[in-house]
């Protein structure tokens, strides 16, 4: 295991777009947020409103998709989890097009058929699964795809801590190393895997111990540091670029808000302590302090993506349901 806490820092460019990154992601999270709980109370109705079913959002989790998406170009691959939207968002997924499919509407990535944990865009090779671990399997098809085309793309898996318990994150790293595909696998540790502590659940201290038992590289980012995730992550793409082999990164970060929405986090001792962690004014105020961004920046920075996201959620609202009368279309491999 290679502890990366103190990465060197990337440049300033580099530092003001991962901000912007986080910003956007945050925005968009709390305007979703918004607009999923509107409509749901005073008794609670995960059926109703707007936005019906259940709702995963990424709050505090943006540093592990900016920090990694940095280096991802649009032909690349990204399988996410059931917690999708900073992945999405960061690797360059149509904003108003995700909108719209957690809206339910008809202009939506599928249609307005798969929601919020099934978002596909095959213009930028990005899907997800509310299935835990389901991404790393199509994750090693994508890179194989990508070896044997002779071309440099790169794969990136990403899941959960409690994911990593499962056999499909283990018989996809030792495929993925035995093969040597081009493939970074991604771990966000958020504590909790729905309401059970990592202490509770798994072996080893931290996932990144067990990348040794398959020959490859494992890499832990401590402090929710993007940073420490952007320098990690570069090493990581590069080597599997240039045809190094896969590399697991797992990076301690932060569930900011539940597991689901409506979720009261009982379980949770350390919930008083959790909003001093938020990732984005920490790193708002590190760049601040190293003169990379003034308050007039952060503002128009804030003031763009908030107008971006505001932008996003209208075009989804005035977008027209799906048709009751084509529940079948879409659905099925050959279906018009």
């Amino acid at each position: 295991m290679t502890d990366r806490n103190d990465s060197a820092a990337p440049g300033p460019d580099v530092r003001r777009e991962l901000y912007r990154t986080m910003v956007l992601i945050r925005s968009f999270e709390e305007a979703i947020l918004a607009d999923y709980h509107a409509d749901k109370k005073p008794a609670w109705d995960i059926g109703a409103g707007l936005i019906p079913g259940e709702m995963h959002l990424s709050a505090g989790q943006e540093p592990v998709a900016a920090g990694v998406c940095a280096h991802l170009r649009a032909d690349d691959a990204v399988t996410a989890t059931h917690r999708p939207h900073h992945f999405a968002l960061a690797h360059g997924v149509d904003i108003d097009r995700m909108a719209a499919e957690i809206y339910g509407r008809e202009t939506g990535l599928g249609r307005g058929r798969g929601g919020h944990m099934h978002l596909f865009d095959p213009a930028t090779h990005f899907s997800c699964s509310g299935i835990i671990a389901e991404g790393y399997p199509p994750a090693l098809g994508q890179a194989f795809a990508f070896k044997h085309r002779g071309g440099d793309g790169v794969a990136v898996a990403v899941t959960g801590e409690g994911a990593a318990n499962q056999g499909a994150f283990h018989e996809s790293l030792n495929l993925a190393a035995l093969w040597q595909l081009p493939v970074v696998f991604v771990v966000e540790d958020n504590d909790w895997g729905i309401s059970v502590p990592r202490s509770a659940s798994t072996a080893v201290p931290d996932n990144s111990v067990r990348a040794a038992a398959y020959g490859m590289p494992g890499i832990r980012v401590e402090e929710n540091a993007v940073e420490g995730v952007y320098s990690a992550a570069g090493e990581a793409v590069e080597r599997a670029r240039f045809g190094g082999g896969p590399t697991l990164i797992e990076v301690h970060t932060l569930r900011l808000w539940g597991h689901f929405e409506g979720d009261a986090q009982g379980y949770r001792p350390e919930l008083a302590d959790v909003p001093g962690r938020d990732p984005i004014p920490a790193y708002e105020a590190s760049l601040r302090a190293d003169g990379v961004l003034d308050e007039d920046e952060i503002s128009r920075i804030r003031t763009e993506a908030a107008a971006r996201v505001e932008r996003a959620v209208q075009f989804a609202k005035d977008s027209p349901h799906p048709d009751p009368a084509q529940a079948r279309e879409y659905v099925f491999a050959g279906a018009s």
